[in-house]
């Protein structure tokens, strides 16, 4: 490319450094990168508005930046996070991603409950903010599912919910780094990827190793994020440190499940035979460990009765056998929403918000969480990369489609594309 050309083109271009303030303002991170709060520097320009930067970890453009990119450009719906703009730093290599800023998400708010509960302090919550939490949550999958489109990492921390402004108290799914598209209900995703849905969240299936799944994994993780919100306490909670194995079998995260649910009967779940770690299962599962244990005894503990709507709502989402899961659809027709209160736009009701606001992270700060979960994900993509080399032959009817976007996004990283070229498409799932 001629130099002047490309000393041009470095005057052009946009950096997001240049027109947004963001330094010391980190609010997130994780395996992705790191999360900050940004304003316009030209206050007239940005009008008070605030935002999320989202800095893909790594140099270059990753196949997971790339299909959030992707799926993100023609995504749109009230309850799934709106992609605004999209930097590449030419000089590091660094891809930004650019959303509007949400004050709270599921992990915070349950968060503060929990400790609220643990210090015996009364916090006054209407029915309703968890009703309408869980409404918005299915309306947003039912539009991704629509659309043939699996989010595959549900779990409370990625689902936003908006602070004071037009779009207050109004849930955001994000983070669509694991998503994928499918091709229809007849021919189920089959998937390269070794681990999908952080363990907590995970469906059965999953855990006993089924290569073909559908969006029944969605339905379980939110049933799992529901009885979150009704308890205030992670349902299938198992400890991170006892889970050391990139295989999909897990041991202790299925005894979790079954001392909750009680063990799968194959007269309730015929296909659990079929499962690839069925065998595993028979060989380290007593069914007599866990004849007591039943779904409605477990929530009865933390005061949720059977009889209830909500119970009714939660044991169709936590069903074992994925086939007879419910879907968004049915959910969001529900006697449960259908009973005073009823779910609102607003979850807070327009009435004062009781939760704290994000607090800013040091860079300096000692975060084991985020190394070890860091750590993980390089370990599963490391074991990605085995399996596609391994299964070169396999091939995804949306794989080419993936490639070429991942080759016009590199070609504009290489020749000085600018950040104008992804603003504002319009979507094409209306």
């Amino acid at each position: 490319m001629d130099y002047e050309f490309k000393l041009k083109l470095n005057e052009l271009r946009e950096r997001v450094e240049d027109i947004f303030e963001f330094d010391g303002c980190k609010v997130g991170r994780g395996t992705y990168g790191h999360v900050y709060k940004a304003k316009h520097k030209d206050s007239a320009n940005g009008n008070g508005r605030e935002y999320a930067l989202k800095q893909i970890e790594g140099t270059g453009i990753s196949m997971s930046a790339c299909r959030e990119i992707a799926l993100l450009r023609e995504l749109k719906h009230p309850n799934v996070i709106s992609l605004q703009r999209v930097f590449l730093s030419h000089a590091d290599r660094k891809v930004w991603l650019l959303f509007d800023f949400a004050e709270h998400d599921l992990w915070h708010i349950i968060k503060f409950h929990r400790a609220s509960k643990a210090q015996k302090k009364t916090v006054p919550v209407p029915k309703s903010i968890f009703k309408t939490l869980l409404y918005q949550i299915l309306d947003g999958i039912h539009y991704l599912h629509a659309n043939w489109v699996l989010h595959r990492d549900l779990k409370p921390a990625n689902i936003l919910v908006m602070g004071e402004g037009a779009e207050r108290g109004r849930v955001k799914i994000a983070d669509m780094g694991f998503a994928r598209l499918f091709n229809s209900p007849l021919k189920p995703l089959a998937d390269l990827d070794p681990v999908v849905v952080t363990f907590w969240y995970r469906a059965p299936e999953l855990l006993l190793g089924a290569r073909h799944y559908t969006k029944a994994i969605d339905i379980w993780a939110i049933g799992c994020i529901f009885a979150e919100l009704l308890t205030c306490e992670p349902i299938f909670h198992c400890r991170q440190e006892d889970i050391k194995t990139s295989n999909p079998y897990h041991h202790d995260q299925l005894d979790r499940i079954f001392s909750v649910m009680g063990y799968p009967q194959e007269k309730d779940w015929e296909d659990i035979r079929k499962m690839p770690e069925h065998g595993t299962l028979l060989k380290d599962f007593r069914k007599s460990n866990y004849a007591t244990a039943s779904l409605w005894k477990y929530m009865e503990k933390h005061k949720v009765k059977q009889d209830s709507k909500a119970f009714q709502l939660l044991s169709k989402l936590l069903v074992m056998d994925p086939n007879k899961r419910i879907t968004s659809e049915q959910a969001l027709q529900d006697p449960y929403f259908k009973e005073e209160p009823l779910p609102t736009q607003d979850c807070f009701l327009g009435g004062p918000i009781p939760y704290p606001k994000r607090e800013f992270l040091n860079d300096d700060d000692n975060d084991s969480k985020s190394s070890a979960s860091k750590k993980q994900h390089q370990k599963q993509q490391q074991q990605q990369q085995q399996q596609q080399q391994q299964q070169q032959s396999f091939n995804f009817q949306n794989q080419n489609n993936q490639q070429q976007q991942q080759q016009q996004l590199q070609f504009m990283f290489n020749n000085g594309g600018t950040a104008h070229s992804f603003g504002n498409q319009q979507g094409r799932f209306q």
